[in-house]
């Protein structure tokens, strides 16, 4: 525990000293909800959501999803950059089991994201969603679910990639259409056949799911149609569990 205590101290103290880490896990997509909450604010009404629900209300939730997202992607480029600089291959032949290393790595990446989306919690009464001290106990622990999750998967392909081109090309090629198809930018309800499959096969739809129920805790008519709380959160805590074995196991194959 020593050692996965100074691996997840590490990444913080990481982070504080890269601050253009923040700006780009957090402005990006804060950048990214203005322009397209306030771009389809006349033309996009999603399927099965209550018509007095905003694209901006609509978004918000996704928008926190893709703080997360490009938390991991962030925290978790530093294993490419660790292994160039042998910083990583000391840690291998250290006492610490290679799923203490990945705990620790994870535990740091999902700290950040945590931290981060509780920063993005300040702006939800701009959209008018009301928090209780109940929802926010809750969505910190949604967050705290797929941030652990998300990164975990980051961990799976920094684990093999030499470079951090490959590691972009990657991540870019997977997490990105995980998030979009989340129902994070629109419902499975109205998307095509075999899309609204996808959609349903896609874990992170279920986290997103209590994300957007726990955030409407006092007002579930908000919610639109997606997964109950229960299975979503049931599923999300599956996908954790999964992702950092399969983190555990690629780092076990490591070299």
């Amino acid at each position: 525990m020593q050692g996965v205590t100074a691996l997840w101290w590490r990444e913080i103290i990481r982070f504080v000293r890269q601050r253009s880490r923040l700006v780009g896990a957090f402005a990006q997509p804060l950048l990214f909800w203005v322009l397209l909450g306030g771009g389809f604010s006349s033309s996009l009404r999603p399927p099965g959501a209550p018509e007095d629900l905003s694209s901006m209300a609509y978004f918000y939730p996704g928008i926190i999803g893709l703080v997360i997202l490009f938390t991991a992607i962030f925290s978790t480029i530093a294993v490419v950059e660790d292994r160039k600089s042998g910083f990583l291959q000391g840690v291998m032949v250290s006492p610490i089991s290679r799923g203490g290393i990945v705990l620790g790595q994870a535990l740091g990446g999902t700290t950040l994201a945590v931290l981060q989306g509780v920063l993005f919690l300040a702006l939800a009464p701009l959209v008018g969603i009301s928090l209780t001290v109940t929802s926010v106990i809750a969505v910190v622990l949604v967050i705290a679910a797929i941030a652990f999750a998300l990164t975990s998967v980051g961990l799976v392909i920094a684990w093999r990639m030499e470079s951090t081109q490959g590691f972009h090309a990657v991540m870019n090629l997977i997490l990105m259409p995980i998030w979009i198809l989340s129902g994070a930018f629109f419902p499975a309800s109205g998307a095509a056949g075999w899309l609204g499959w996808l959609m349903q096969l896609n874990p992170l739809t279920y986290g997103m799911a209590a994300l957007r129920r726990c955030l409407y805790w006092s007002a579930p008519a908000s919610v639109g149609r997606v997964p109950a709380l229960a299975p979503s959160i049931v599923v999300t805590l599956i996908f954790c569990g999964l992702a950092f074995a399969g983190a555990t196991a690629v780092a076990r194959r490591s070299r």
